[in-house]
């Protein structure tokens, strides 16, 4: 995770200070890139806990093509009982998003469900995630194996719009590489789950298609540091990094969406303690 803890201190000593959405001040880098070799282990990071029981549940969440954050907490916590909070509870219960909501738990039309249910011109459904699926099956070259969440027409209609925007594979010689776009990129809470989820997500759809993973390449577009997490990052920097993890997935699973999160283990995971601080919302 050096490219991680590289990009996190030149964001801190190098970035310009800002205002944000939030009302809480950023100090930010626009345009950087990290590459993570998945044959250098499991871009977890080490340097501070990473929830990797969330990663996992949001991912297959996304998957599912779910809006309902009731249904996140039941993949993360086995049971819809409000009393237990996921990633997603502060946007489910925003002040600015709860007169939208649908339902209890309405998240709107976020990731997993411009994935899976994106609205096309004619009004059909659209499955962008199965369609990749299928073109790294049947087309490996083409240049046009992309899912994107930032759906202009329905930003409004989401509890937040999406930070991680856009994402391509890439299929050669055997590997299959996974380039993700990220417009906003909270480097120090945001960023190692996204790494984590984006690795992941690259490892169960290499396993469907028949390839090994290569390569996850991270574009960060507006990389923040809050202010408010200065001193949460200089605590992590000052920390040496243990071996990266490695993961293990059932290799009898051959379809992405008969995943679940027995079928998903992190595996020697060594990790210097938890670090707290407040997410901007």
């Amino acid at each position: 995770m050096k490219q991680y803890l590289d990009a996190l201190k030149y964001v801190l000593e190098n970035g310009i200070d800002r205002q944000s959405r939030t009302g809480i001040a950023t100090r930010a880098v626009f345009g950087m890139q990290m590459r993570f070799n998945m044959e250098d282990g499991f871009p977890a990071v080490t340097t501070k806990k990473l929830p990797w029981k969330s990663v996992a549940s949001e991912l297959l969440w996304f998957i599912e093509g779910s809006s309902d954050e009731r249904r996140l907490a039941e993949i993360l916590h086995g049971t819809r009982d409000a009393s237990k909070a996921t990633i997603w509870t502060a946007n489910a219960e925003a002040g600015y998003w709860k007169p939208k909501a649908k339902f209890q738990g309405d998240l709107g039309r976020i990731y997993g469900v411009q994935w899976r249910r994106w609205i096309g011109h004619d009004g059909k459904e659209i499955d962008q995630l199965a369609n990749a699926i299928s073109m790294i099956k049947e087309n490996p070259t083409s240049r046009r194996i992309i899912v994107t969440a930032w759906n202009p027409g329905e930003l409004q209609e989401m509890a937040l719009p999406p930070c991680h925007t856009f994402f391509q594979f890439f299929a050669a010689n055997g590997k299959l590489s996974l380039q993700m776009y990220q417009r906003s990129c909270d480097m120090f809470l945001g960023i190692p789950f996204n790494i984590a989820s984006y690795s992941l997500l690259l490892h169960m759809i290499s396993q469907v298609t028949g390839l090994k993973p290569g390569e996850f390449i991270h574009i960060l577009a507006d990389a923040h540091i809050y202010h408010n997490h200065f001193e949460q990052v200089k605590e992590q920097l000052s920390r040496k990094p243990f071996p990266l993890p490695k993961l293990w997935l059932n290799p009898e699973i051959k379809n992405i969406d008969d995943f679940t999160m027995d079928d998903i283990k992190l595996e020697n995971y060594q990790f210097h303690p938890q670090i707290k601080a407040e997410m901007a919302v």
